[in-house]
């Protein structure tokens, strides 16, 4: 697998096809995990490291259903651009590519799920799945955790479960996070009183990008705080209780819009749409926000536009898809210029 090729597609997480994909952008689980004989990432030497990253790569090649559809790549070896890619892409973390020593990273081809090795903990599966679908999720992940536990042995203790790097992850060493689209609620100022209470049942909220990162385009993930003392099953169905009613805040606000604020509503959909669509230079934070406006218009029937195609537009505007569709590195200038001249042609193809 090249990583050209995958700036060509969407990936799973934007596919835009699942359950409540209106609101809801994708369901997320990560698991870590650590062998059992070497000490923690930190603690680790760059000849523990090696051995971590061997003994993983062993193990996920020898899963004969991933043998044509899973690429083992070395995190080492790329370009920071292939980096800054793949962390927009959500295939890997922001500190698996800013960390030093081995690692690297398997990907599925349909970009399902991914495993880093030696990020802040040996392992690092991710699974993801488009719309609502945490149950799904985790019946995958689950399968892929055994399928590696074949092969190698996990740091576990009887009492605390999992053992793990950071102590909020020590249990089942699961996070469960589905990524939400909230513009109605940014618009009506209800956001911050709704994360409010999300706080008050352990429930985190972060961007885009997950821990450390901004919202951008209106994209929040909400996500468990606590690992420790529930079971998998526990805190999937936490997570999974709770977006019905995100959902439901969200529709309401998006009701309340629609008929108290109709023209208003229209002329930021619409104004959003035309700066899209004629701009001759727009920077990725102005991009993201303005989709924004327009995914809503286009999911409240204000705007002929597919979500599939919406979607795509929000990963490939990002700076690195930007430049490895360009083919060359491009200035924050250049950048620009080419984002707004790929809007156009991508809006005109669909209008035409």
């Amino acid at each position: 697998m090249h990583l050209n090729e995958l700036a060509e597609g969407g990936g799973e997480w934007l596919r835009g096809t699942g359950p409540e994909s209106d609101i809801v952008i994708s369901s997320r689980i990560r698991i870590a995990r650590n062998l059992s004989d070497f000490p923690f990432i930190r603690k680790a030497s760059d000849a523990d490291k090696k051995q971590i990253e061997s003994a993983v790569e062993q193990a996920v090649k020898s899963v004969s259903q991933w043998k044509d559809h899973v690429s083992y790549v070395n995190v080492n070896e790329l370009a920071d651009l292939d980096r800054q890619f793949l962390i927009e892409r959500q295939l890997i973390s922001r500190e698996l590519a800013e960390c030093n020593g081995v690692r690297s990273v398997a990907i599925d081809h349909d970009e399902k799920f991914s495993v880093m090795v030696n990020e802040e903990d040996h392992i690092r599966i991710q699974v993801m799945q488009s719309g609502l679908d945490l149950f799904e999720a985790w019946k995958q992940i689950d399968w892929i955790d055994d399928c590696i536990e074949e092969h190698v042995q996990y740091a576990f203790h009887k009492s605390l479960g999992y053992l793990t790097a950071c102590p909020t992850n020590v249990g089942t060493g699961l996070r469960v996070s589905v990524m939400l689209h909230l513009p109605a609620l940014v618009m009506t100022r209800e956001v911050d009183k709704v994360f409010r209470s999300l706080h008050k049942i352990n429930l985190a909220v972060r961007g885009l990008y997950g821990e450390g990162s901004e919202a951008m385009g209106d994209f929040y993930q909400i996500s468990n705080q606590i690992t420790l003392g529930k079971s998998e099953l526990e805190l999937v169905q936490q997570v999974n209780d709770v977006i019905p009613v995100m959902i439901e805040y969200e529709q309401k606000a998006r009701d309340f819009l629609a008929r108290e604020s109709q023209q208003e509503l229209k002329d930021r959909v619409s104004r959003a749409y035309g700066i899209l669509s004629t701009a001759q230079t727009i920077s990725s934070e102005e991009t993201m926000h303005l989709l924004s406006s327009v995914r809503m218009g286009v999911n409240m029937g204000l705007i002929d536009l597919d979500i599939p195609t919406l979607n795509r537009l929000f990963i490939h505007t990002q700076p690195a898809h930007l430049q490895k569709m360009h083919g060359a590195a491009l200035d924050i200038a250049d950048r620009n210029i080419q984002r707004a001249s790929y809007l156009q042609q991508e809006l005109r193809n669909h209008k035409n």
